[in-house]
């Protein structure tokens, strides 16, 4: 806690985050069984009663679906927009389209769709293969009018360096597969999405 009573967040890698998980005891073998109205309120909680301060952008990980969590934050918060993430399977697809709809009938911008286990390269003889399939969250965009802002494949360094707990990014910046996935030069944003970040320093984006 600071001296104004705010929970103060952690910092890594000059990225600033916070969670339920970070409060609670015993994290590793916690459940958080919690009904709506209490997730409501550790959602209101992060949001508000964390010293934030001065931040050019509030990215929130949601959790699929669209249950009291989504409505809570975009009846609470004045949204900038959100970006769906799914793998290219339909089942995946399934959630990513009723994110979309929820999000579009409180009229909250979709910015992009990413395309997350895009695909596994073997590391010995450079094969790609398609474990989930192809181009489905490339036919979902199209049909919702928006780019694949990006592919994560199933790649080991980044598995490797998201249990140890420190980001691709950071731990192999010079790799390849940083270079190709994760420069800002090869991320894809709509004009849509650019207008939208182009606001910054107007007001907090969220």
């Amino acid at each position: 806690m600071n001296p104004e009573g705010k929970i103060t967040p952690l910092r890594n890698h000059g990225v600033y985050g916070m969670s339920i998980g970070l409060l609670i005891s015993n994290p590793e073998n916690s459940a958080i069984v919690w009904r709506g109205p209490m997730v409501m309120s550790a959602l209101q909680q992060l949001l508000y009663q964390v010293d934030w301060g001065e931040k050019d952008f509030l990215v929130v990980d949601m959790p699929p679906g669209t249950g009291d969590a989504q409505l809570t934050l975009t009846q609470r918060v004045p949204l900038s927009g959100a970006i769906i993430v799914s793998t290219p399977q339909d089942i995946a697809l399934m959630d990513a389209r009723r994110g979309v709809n929820m999000f579009q009938k409180v009229h909250v911008p979709i910015l992009g769709l990413v395309e997350n286990m895009s695909f596994f390269q073997c590391p010995n003889c450079q094969h790609k293969s398609h474990i989930f399939g192809t181009d489905g969250v490339q036919e979902a965009a199209k049909e919702i009018g928006v780019d694949v802002i990006g592919k994560v494949p199933i790649e080991i360094s980044i598995r490797k360096c998201s249990d140890e707990g420190t980001p691709v990014t950071a731990s192999e910046p010079d790799s390849s597969e940083v270079k190709l996935r994760f420069l800002p030069g090869n991320c894809r944003f709509s004009k849509d999405c650019l207008k939208t970040f182009g606001t910054l320093g107007r007001h907090q984006n969220i």
